[in-house]
């Protein structure tokens, strides 16, 4: 897998990495964080400019989750169960996040960038369930944004050990998900306190 992301990176560079997401986020079977932990990596090493690399992580994935958010609104849930497990999305997989969906809500699909296996069907199902574009983006861009600063971010600050993002991923994600389960509610609770606070202090605003 490493050298196949390296010659990825050595023959296309940050169009390698444009591509690469793109094509995560619309489905195929990609090593998203490996790759983002490995072009973090590279920044160490001089071979890639850091601002440049996040710019065209984001740039990937807004592109693969749009495209994919347009092919779920215009063709449906049939062209997803149909087309679907050619990219490996099988039914089992749709209908577990659109449970996820039902629980967690729009914020789902800034979540679901950092859960494998599930955040390529994000878009598909914001679109079947015409979540308007204005909303949508603010979930998807954001969350592209935010996944494409920590994996890279992760890698440039990892350095020779980089890979140890892979064995996380694969074994240990669902740890990760409570973790930051937890940091969103925090979040919340924090925004609305504070947001209550400002009300009685300012009554005027």
């Amino acid at each position: 897998m490493e050298y196949q992301i390296a010659y990825l990176l050595k023959h296309y560079g940050y169009v390698g990495i444009l591509i690469a997401l793109s094509g995560g986020m619309i489905g195929f079977p990609f090593p998203d964080e490996v790759l983002m932990t490995f072009v973090g990596y590279q920044v160490t090493k001089g071979n890639m400019v850091y601002s440049l690399a996040i710019a065209t992580a984001f740039f990937g994935a807004t592109v693969g989750i749009t495209f994919s958010y347009m092919l779920g609104y215009k063709l449906g849930l049939p062209f997803l169960k149909k087309y679907g497990p050619k990219v490996n999305i099988t039914e089992e997989k749709i209908e577990k996040t659109h449970q996820l969906f039902l629980r967690y809500g729009s914020i789902w699909i800034f979540i679901g960038y950092f859960i494998p296996g599930v955040r390529h069907i994000n878009g598909y199902l914001a679109g079947i369930g015409n979540m308007g574009l204005r909303k949508f983006g603010i979930f998807a861009y954001s969350g592209a944004l935010i996944w494409s600063f920590t994996f890279i971010t992760l890698g440039y600050n990892l350095g020779e050990q980089w890979y140890v993002i892979r064995r996380i991923t694969t074994h240990y994600w669902k740890y990760g998900f409570a973790a930051l389960i937890f940091l969103v509610v925090i979040g919340m609770l924090t925004y609305f306190l504070l947001k209550n606070y400002w009300k009685k202090k300012n009554p005027e605003n």
